[in-house]
């Protein structure tokens, strides 16, 4: 009886063991596949509805354009640091399903372009990661986000590792509640460290230029600065 309760025991453990790897391997792996899949959609969908000659989407009270299709999304952003051909939708919202479709947009907190503070957030792990190498940016690094009227250009002027409770970061003027913004600022958050969620890994940037979409010429501005 022993020998039976201890073979269970171990084809149990192997059963919970196969199923573990199964699952690590979907979360860590699967979902990258199916979330890139997803996102190179939905850009591909805002680069033709960007290039069409009609009026842009109305921007609303809160400075944010409208949303572009079903998914939500309004922006692409693409940084040159993580490669000529990143680029991922921002979609309003920080909820699960917002993220793994690609960046997401903190309510409440300023529009691009906008004086006070884009914050935005990003998986650095799964669904697409598309904040994996935030610890890469560099001061003056760029951070561009397109629009359907507007292209904005935002520099990095520094990064942080903070707790997540530290939401003092995507106040209008981070790190400073109840201060009012002069100057239209970025915020990038993601998990910190990789594959782990216990501190946040955060970027700061600044409005370096706004320019209308028919001047927008992308060789010039998507191009990371180069190393000291």
């Amino acid at each position: 009886m022993l020998r039976r309760v201890i073979g269970w025991t171990g084809e149990v453990l192997l059963t919970l063991g196969a199923l573990l790897l199964l699952f690590v391997a979907w979360q860590l792996w699967w979902t990258d596949v199916v979330a890139n899949r997803d996102q190179a959609g939905i850009v591909a969908t805002l680069e033709d509805d960007f290039a069409r000659e009609r009026t842009p989407a109305p921007v609303g009270a809160d400075g944010i354009p409208e949303a572009i299709g079903e998914d939500g999304a309004f922006a692409i952003v693409r940084i040159p640091r993580f490669g000529e051909d990143y680029a991922r939708p921002v979609i309003e919202g920080t909820g699960r399903p917002v993220l793994a479709l690609g960046v997401g947009h903190y309510v409440g907190t300023a529009g691009p372009g906008q004086v006070g503070n884009f914050a935005v957030a990003g998986h650095r792990t799964t669904y697409g990661r598309p904040f994996h190498d935030v610890d890469r940016l560099r001061d003056g690094d760029r951070v561009v986000v397109e629009t359907a009227a507007t292209v904005y250009v935002y520099e990095v002027t520094s990064r942080d590792v903070v707790r997540p409770r530290d939401v003092g970061v995507i106040a209008p003027v981070p790190d400073a509640p109840g201060a009012a913004p002069t100057e239209a600022l970025l915020t990038m958050t993601s998990c910190h460290p990789k594959y782990a969620a216990t501190e946040r890994f955060v970027v700061h940037g600044r409005l370096a230029a706004t320019i209308p979409r028919a001047q927008w010429q992308p060789d010039r501005w998507l191009t990371t600065p180069a190393e000291a």
